[in-house]
């Protein structure tokens, strides 16, 4: 029987990716919590959460998709849309 993964589990995965390469714990991000702004995060890093992403969902995402993955909320909409998720 195959499960159906959450969006919450997908929300888990993405953060604990994210909170790793932004070498923080991931209680100190939240939603909306800004990764340059609020996390100190630099254009390697967010090319390493682009980059950990394709490979832990096996998605393509277009670099331009960059732009809108400034917080977890923009990030996981990215994935979403990149692996076809249900919303």
């Amino acid at each position: 029987m195959n499960k159906l993964v959450s969006k919450e589990e997908h929300l888990s995965l993405i953060k604990q990716i994210v909170s790793d390469i932004l070498e923080i714990e991931p209680a100190e991000m939240t939603p909306e919590s800004l990764f340059k702004e609020d996390h100190d995060a630099d254009s390697l890093r967010a090319i390493e959460i682009l980059a950990s992403l394709e490979k832990a969902f096996g998605v393509e995402i277009p670099q331009e998709a960059l732009a809108r993955m400034v917080n977890l909320q923009g990030v996981y909409q990215v994935v979403q849309e990149a692996a076809g998720w249900e919303s």
